[in-house]
């Protein structure tokens, strides 16, 4: 095994057959599972999307690990092995699943990128039957089931990864999966909000210069805002009923902040910081979830309140100080009071939202532009002629 795939790379996910065989009897490989959902892509083809040589482990308090020959294509897990679990997770693939495709041609082999199976003579056999095992392990007579996931056993299948350690930035490079300008802003980001921090009284100010100027660079406002509700007491919702496929607008960080308590949260969930780039942006909706796994217990847990996924709306951790660059890729939950639906006849030709107000705002214009005409004609007309 030499060279790692890099983005954009063509690749094919091996035979179930094969991939059984680099597997121990609990469906792990290097402690990584392959999970049942996984089997629907064997023998299909799809482009790297990141190299998963680190992520960040949300099983304990959060922490960059270090993840050995692995991958992310653009395969998200749906739960049907796993209770129905609807978090939607990218799916970790080792390279010893995958094989090169050259040119996305009809054959496949093995270039400048070589990927051998791991030798089996020492593992213990693995069926199918055991995959499906090892996703679910039965409680005690009516207690509800535990799930084992990839992301219940990432603690255990990554290695420790400092955020100092430079080699994970430039592998974030060579890989492709982060370009130069990005690590220069996140550079720029991190030292700007550490002095922030720093707690020598230049927090306010420095916030306040941020948010006046951050239009010059295109980037949103200042991330990690903290809302004004105090922790403990009520925070406002609201019933959309929204429903995968509608259009929906992210209300401005203004406005979401005024739903926050100082902790960041509405009625326990939390806003991001990583979810504030995408405010005011328009984007459809993927699904509602109503059930996850705990990834602490592995135990089902339903939502008292549906959550909102928004389609190709993700974590970019540009703003992690502890897993920057992290390509896991997860999914932020919304909650509705965030958004508001958009009609379809609301969207111009170029994409943007056309606000009930821009028509009042229209006719006010055309009204005024016409009286400022008819004023102009009165006023160039010639007086009537007197004998």
């Amino acid at each position: 095994m030499t060279a790692q795939f890099k983005v954009g790379d063509w690749v094919e996910v091996r035979s179930k057959e094969e991939i059984l065989t680099t597997l121990d009897r609990n469906g792990q490989l290097d402690g990584m599972p392959f999970m049942p959902e996984m089997f629907a892509y064997c023998g299909k083809r799809f482009r790297v999307y990141k190299r998963a040589h680190k992520t960040c482990d949300t099983v304990f308090p959060t922490r960059g690990r270090r993840v050995e020959r692995t991958v992310h294509l653009e395969t998200r897990c749906d739960g049907s092995g796993h209770g129905g679990c609807q978090a939607g997770c990218l799916i970790f693939w080792k390279e010893a699943w995958l094989k090169p495709v050259v040119d996305n041609a009809a054959d496949t082999h093995h270039c400048d990128v070589l990927v051998t199976l791991p030798q089996v003579a020492s593992r213990t056999w693995c069926g199918e039957n055991d995959v499906w095992r090892s996703a679910e392990t039965s409680g005690a007579a009516g207690a509800e089931p535990t799930y084992h996931c990839q992301a219940t056993r990432l603690p255990y299948a990554t290695s420790h990864l400092d955020w100092w350690d430079v080699r994970q930035y430039i592998e974030d490079y060579q890989s492709g999966n982060v370009r130069l300008v990005q690590m220069f802003q996140a550079l720029v980001y991190a030292c700007y909000y550490s002095l922030s921090q720093a707690g020598i009284g230049l927090g306010p100010p420095m916030r306040w210069l941020y948010n006046t100027c951050h239009s010059l660079w295109g980037g949103p406002q200042f991330p990690r805002t903290s809302g004004t509700i105090p922790d403990g007491k009520p925070t406002p919702s609201t019933a959309l009923d929204l429903q995968p496929g509608e259009l929906v607008r992210v209300k401005s960080h203004e406005e979401i902040l005024a739903t926050l308590t100082v902790g960041s949260k509405n009625r326990g969930l939390l806003w991001d910081a990583e979810m504030v780039p995408y405010c005011g942006g328009t984007y459809r909706v993927l699904k509602r979830v109503t059930r996850i796994i705990n990834e602490n217990t592995g135990k089902m847990q339903d939502m008292k309140t549906p959550c909102i996924i928004l389609d190709s709306v993700i974590c970019q951790a540009k703003y992690s100080g502890c897993r920057t660059f992290c390509p896991r890729g997860i999914y932020p939950y919304w909650r509705e009071i965030w958004l508001e639906r958009v009609q379809p006849s609301q969207i111009t030709d170029s994409g943007k939202i056309r606000h009930s107000s821009d028509a009042h705002h229209h006719e006010s214009f055309t009204s005024t532009k016409s009286a400022l005409v008819a004023l102009s004609h009165h006023l160039s007309a010639k007086p009537p002629q007197t004998e």
